[in-house]
């Protein structure tokens, strides 16, 4: 009952005129960022951020419009996969198998509401998995001293890469590079200076929100310039949407594969470094073995094979915020992006945020919720607004991201140093991008590196320099089992996921064809 009552209060808190206004604004732009391919949630986040802080906006309203946007390009990146054949992000590739299929038979714009009634229920279901799992898990985290605090970074760290990575090396390095960023500036007890080369700039560190913005927005633009010289974000020829909504049966008939998809969906976003990616591969791989055993109807479009990954992938971007609110740990990227506006905006997750900010989080919950019935309303009607976003040209797409990018750092920080420092980091980047080295590793360095050393040394001073210390507690070695087993488990397994993943794609491109 306690926490239907601070539910409630969230709501409160979530229904005001602003906030409602902030919602709806958040879900129309994250629809829109995630139907362009190649840019996503994390990028699409990254690029409000500063537009959040410059407006001045208080901790509870800038955290509901960026989720909003967070939720709304999940929705949005199923739009070119099913209208173009080009996933506008990763985890809605495999909707891609199915969904241009039916687009090609002239059911475009059915497989486009089929897969938001999909994500709908998926992200719904995962926003009630959030407030009934992360309280319990608050509870579990207050027993954790600065050990086991490091211990669970290490953990972050460990599996963020991904189970589908295939180069658990070029993680590592990341997140090494991350943590040395994270080093620079004045050290927290002893006021020496590090890496600093007796520059007055960077005596406060590296601003969190600058090496986002710059790894993650102008590094897309650097991206695009690259590929995509004067063309289209999409296609000019898309598909003709048609019909909008699909029938009664068609919608019945899925509803056993959204709840399969939503279950493995939530699952594998709990799990740090499992994402939505590998919620939507299993989604569609279960429904396909369940219902399609024969491979005579999956791959030439089955709305079955739409609705399964939508849920599963919407379910695991639901899933992922558990693990940041209860433990301070992301569980996606672009949990790992929303972490840092946390802490920007001197507020700390994990189990404290519970008690000390339930207005926050509970109206962050709350704001999901109505995010959810947002989008729902908004994607199937609106759809065919949506689409033509795919034919806004790179040369005005992509100064405007730029712009949003310069001015909001300015107007925040007021320094044309951080202005030079965030191109710095873009064209770090798209470096670290061209040699296939994931930034998110690099993003969670720089978020934790600084908590990862005082939850170090303090433990070192409990237990006058015992290394042992990180070893003491029955919990500290369950959580380095956990570590081990993500680090080296990618190793063994990666490989095959990534194989069996282009296997279902190239297949559909030959049936396609």
């Amino acid at each position: 009952m306690e926490t239907l009552s601070l539910l409630a209060d969230g709501f409160s808190v979530a229904l005001t005129p602003q906030n409602l206004f902030l919602a709806i604004m958040g879900c129309f732009l994250g629809t829109l960022m995630g139907a362009l391919p190649g840019l996503g949630p994390a990028n699409g986040v990254a690029i409000l951020i500063p537009i959040a802080f410059s407006l001045g906006l208080g901790p509870t309203p800038s955290l509901i419009l960026l989720v909003s946007v967070y939720y709304g390009a999940m929705y949005g990146g199923r739009i070119s996969s099913i209208l173009l054949n080009i996933p506008g992000d990763e985890p809605a590739m495999m909707t891609c198998l199915d969904g241009y299929p039916m687009a090609q038979q002239g059911k475009a714009g059915e497989a486009l509401s089929l897969s938001g009634v999909a994500s709908f229920v998926g992200a719904f279901v995962a926003t009630c998995g959030l407030v009934v799992l992360a309280p319990q898990l608050v509870k579990i985290a207050l027993l954790f001293g600065p050990a086991e605090y490091f211990v669970l970074f290490t953990v972050a760290f460990a599996t963020l890469g991904g189970i589908s990575s295939t180069n658990q090396a070029k993680s590592a390095f990341a997140a090494a590079l991350g943590l040395g960023i994270a080093m620079i500036g004045s050290d927290s007890q002893t006021g020496s200076q590090r890496f600093t080369f007796d520059h007055i700039h960077l005596y406060d560190g590296i601003d969190f929100l600058i090496a986002i913005v710059g790894l993650f927005a102008l590094s897309e633009v650097f991206i695009f310039l690259e590929h995509h010289r004067g063309g289209a974000a999409g296609s000019s020829a898309a598909t003709k949407v048609g019909r909008i909504m699909p029938d009664f049966g068609m919608i019945k008939r899925c509803i056993p594969s959204m709840a399969r998809g939503t279950g493995l969906g939530f699952f594998s976003g709990v799990l740090p470094g499992a994402g939505a990616s590998l919620g939507s591969f299993l989604a569609y791989s279960l429904e396909k073995q369940t219902v399609d055993r024969d491979g005579k109807t999956f791959g030439t479009g089955d709305p079955r094979g739409v609705a399964a990954p939508e849920a599963g992938n919407n379910a695991a971007s639901g899933g992922a915020l558990v693990p940041m609110l209860a433990l301070g740990v992301p569980g996606s990227g672009t949990t790992a992006v929303l972490l840092a506006v946390l802490l920007q905006l001197n507020i700390t997750p994990g189990p404290l945020l519970f008690t000390k900010n339930p207005d926050i989080v509970w109206g962050l919950i709350a704001a999901l919720f109505i995010a959810n019935f947002i989008l729902l309303a908004m994607n199937i009607p609106l759809v065919g607004i949506f689409t033509r976003v795919l034919m806004v040209p790179t040369r005005i797409l992509m100064p405007i991201v730029a712009m949003i990018s310069f001015v909001g750092i300015y107007s925040i920080t007021g320094s044309s140093f951080d202005v030079m420092l965030m191109v710095g980091f873009g064209l770090a980047g798209w470096v670290l991008r061209k040699l296939d080295v994931s930034l998110v590793p690099v993003i969670l360095g720089i978020l934790l590196g600084n908590q990862m050393e005082v939850n170090l040394r303090r433990a070192m001073t409990i237990s006058d320099g015992d290394w042992l210390t990180l070893v003491g507690s029955p919990l500290a070695i369950i959580l380095w089992i956990i570590a081990i087993t993500g680090f080296v488990l990618p190793m063994m397994l990666g490989r095959r996921m990534k194989n069996k993943m282009e296997a279902a794609r190239n297949e559909e491109e030959f049936v396609g064809d």
